[in-house]
């Protein structure tokens, strides 16, 4: 699940970190890298999870509404299609989410009122009426109808946002990267598989652990040479005047650009500009892009990179 693009942030945030709060060890830095990607691959099972807690809410609901002491035809005789959805409880049932659920001090019981609110605004959407009125009854649509919902109440919003936020302070910039994953797995699910389905594994292969670990060195270790190049690229600029940001962007982006060089150059370069777009300053991203530009330019005269 953790991809190249979750790394790149981790280390520049941790890096980051590393200038501001001096005294850590490489190792120490090396070793909150990695903390902070298996945080990311929590928050991907914790957000799994999400789908079958709002479930339970609703059934809860519906046993409450049977209650009344004037109870009407449709609490005594529910539409139970959403409650008895396929694909959320093979989720349920994961043997890997399972395991994850029974070790893990974070729950969604604790925010009864989220999963209230998120599941009146589920049962006001087209998509659950139209859900729930189909004569349709498949694993399939039981399936896509959480692909929908995720994507339109799960994705953006801003109440689950501030939770997470309250639970972990290293889930305040994984949320949208980790959303697409959720998606995929969703996607990925197949009934025959039962508990057994298998989710995305937290690294695809061990050639991205390598990278982290290389990019962080890199970026460290060779500072000096990766400020140097900034301040020869760095016409009409005061490079003591340059957002810390910045400067460690453009110094992460170095590493990678002179450490491998099997990504090509202008890849490194839209990535990291991207970075700087939402985690520096609004005129960030021209600036590093102009920067970075000139630089590879040079590098490539130089025969450094290809």
């Amino acid at each position: 699940m953790i991809n190249r693009v979750l790394i790149r942030l981790k280390v520049v945030q941790i890096v980051y970190a590393y200038y501001k709060n001096s005294g850590k060890s490489l190792k120490a830095t090396e070793d909150e890298v990695f903390f902070s990607l298996s945080k990311a691959y929590d928050l991907y099972l914790h957000l799994l999870l999400l789908m079958p807690a709002v479930t339970h809410y609703a059934e809860d609901r519906i046993a409450f509404n049977s209650t009344k002491l004037r109870p009407t035809e449709s609490d005594l005789n529910p539409n139970l299609k959403f409650v008895n959805n396929r694909f959320v409880a093979q989720l349920r049932c994961n043997e890997q989410l399972s395991k994850f659920a029974e070790k893990s001090k974070l729950n969604w019981v604790d925010h009864s009122d989220f999963l209230r609110r998120l599941l009146d605004t589920i049962e006001a959407s087209e998509a659950y009426k139209e859900y729930m009125a189909s004569s349709e009854d498949s694993y399939a649509d039981d399936r896509e109808i959480w692909r929908k919902l995720y994507k339109s109440f799960v994705f953006d919003n801003e109440e689950l946002d501030a939770i997470l936020e309250e639970q972990s302070l290293y889930w305040n910039d994984d949320k949208q990267i980790v959303d697409t994953f959720v998606l995929k797995t969703i996607k990925r699910f197949e009934e025959s598989e039962g508990a057994g389905q298998q989710l995305l594994p937290e690294y695809k292969d061990l050639d991205d652990m390598d990278y982290a670990r290389k990019l962080l060195r890199s970026t460290i270790a060779n500072a000096e040479e990766y400020r140097s190049l900034m301040g020869g690229s760095a016409k009409n600029w005061d490079t003591s005047r340059f957002a810390f940001m910045d400067i460690v962007i453009m110094q992460t982006a170095l590493a990678e650009l002179l450490t491998f060089d099997d990504i090509p150059a202008s890849v490194t370069l839209n990535e990291y500009v991207e970075i700087a777009k939402y985690y520096s300053t609004p005129k960030s991203s021209s600036f590093v892009n102009g920067m970075l530009d000139n630089i590879v330019k040079r590098l490539r005269e130089e025969g450094r990179i290809e």
